[in-house]
């Protein structure tokens, strides 16, 4: 089949999780062989035009001055433009289906879908309405829900990547069951594993990373790293990640008493994380708002011990695996519990890491999610 597949981010382009699932599915759609040429951002380390690993991707320039900078669904809508301007670029070659990646590339999916005549499938990796505890502010929060919403009208078939998100979908978006299709996200344990001969040694590091948003929970570990700097000798943490909550959560180390042993490293490219995944004692994945979890998935293909709040997707990945430890959303006390015995506990690390590669095996590959996603197109056709 021939794909157009629309994303906001995808690598070096990293905001969320989304970048990553679109590269590990788009790839593995090559390797059975498809045909796909990814829709994103311009990134001033690549070119506009680029073939990687069999993906063709194509990434439009959306600097708009004259759009009001506090109006973010204006400024998306008026990005889209310059997406559906890359089909020009692709000749005379014409796509099977249009796959767009939530809201923010809706309008872009919807356009070109009509402008080639083929279906539309959207994937909805989160929701406005989750981000904000299952309630809608007034104003953006709300404008947002109408794109989610009017982009699983617009789409043919709708996937998403845990039942946590497609209860939430399906009762947020009043979209009929039969539209709807669940498919797990994935993570290629190669490229996060251990280079072959390395030696890895643990060290009493705690590891958390994604975009700095209250709903991820840093807080929660903050607090957390307060009540363990006592008890595990050499304890330390580092949160990577870039966001608007980042000055909230620097005070509330400084509240804790914590900055001396908490690092907030800001964006680390993926090379440097998964070195300190290699080292690190455990993972660390605190959100109180989680549809899947995709970072769960990489934090375990590393071989670190990983510790995830009992919240969305992540409980569906790891309650009652034996992979993970769980505690509850919010709860710095348990999860300073869980940290500590990790931390101080080698057979309880080694447990967890050794189910947790059958797991990933079993469950979570690339190339049989990009087979599950294929026969969605293929029903999109009939």
């Amino acid at each position: 089949m021939r794909v157009a597949m629309l994303s906001w981010e995808y690598p070096p382009l990293v905001i969320g999780g989304i970048s990553a699932h679109v590269e590990g599915l788009a790839q593995a759609m090559v390797r059975s062989g498809h045909e796909v040429v990814v829709f994103s951002l311009h990134h001033p380390d690549v070119a506009d035009d680029t073939t990687v690993n069999g993906v063709r991707v194509l990434r439009a320039r959306t600097d708009l001055p004259w759009i009001p900078d506090n109006d973010l669904v204006a400024r998306m809508a008026s990005a889209n433009h310059q997406l559906v301007q890359l089909a020009a670029q692709l000749g005379d070659w014409r796509p099977d289906v249009v796959h767009a990646h939530d809201w923010l590339v809706g309008w872009a999916g919807d356009t070109l879908k009509t402008l080639w005549g083929v279906p539309l499938v959207a994937t909805i990796h989160a929701t406005e309405r989750g981000r904000h505890g299952g309630h809608l502010p007034p104003g953006m929060p709300a404008a947002i829900n109408a794109a989610e919403w009017w982009l699983t009208y617009q789409a043919r078939e709708v996937i998403c990547c845990s039942r946590f998100m497609a209860r939430e979908v399906v009762d947020g978006f009043e979209l009929p069951m039969d539209k709807l299709h669940l498919i797990p996200n994935g993570v290629d344990p190669q490229l996060w594993a251990p280079a072959t001969g390395e030696t890895v040694q643990r060290e009493p590091l705690v590891l958390a990373w994604g975009r700095v948003q209250y709903e991820k929970g840093f807080q929660v570990l903050a607090s957390a790293m307060a009540i363990l700097r006592t008890k595990v000798p050499g304890i330390r943490c580092v949160i990577a990640g870039r966001g608007s909550y980042l000055p909230d959560l620097q005070s509330h180390l400084d509240l804790e008493g914590v900055s001396d042993i908490v690092q907030l490293a800001g964006f680390v490219p993926d090379t440097d994380l998964r070195t300190l995944l290699h080292r690190a004692g455990c993972a660390v994945i605190p959100s109180l708002y989680e549809p899947f979890g995709i970072v769960a998935l990489e934090a375990m293909a590393a071989g670190a011990p990983t510790i995830v709040a009992r919240t969305g997707g992540l409980a569906e990945i790891l309650d009652g695996t034996g992979a993970g430890l769980l505690f509850e959303p919010g709860s710095a006390e348990e999860l300073a519990a869980s940290i500590e015995l990790v931390l101080t506990d080698s057979n309880t690390a080694d447990s967890l890491t050794d189910t947790a590669a059958q797991l990933l095996a079993e469950h979570y590959s690339w190339d049989a999610i990009a087979a599950s996603t294929v026969a969605v197109y293929e029903q999109s056709l009939r």
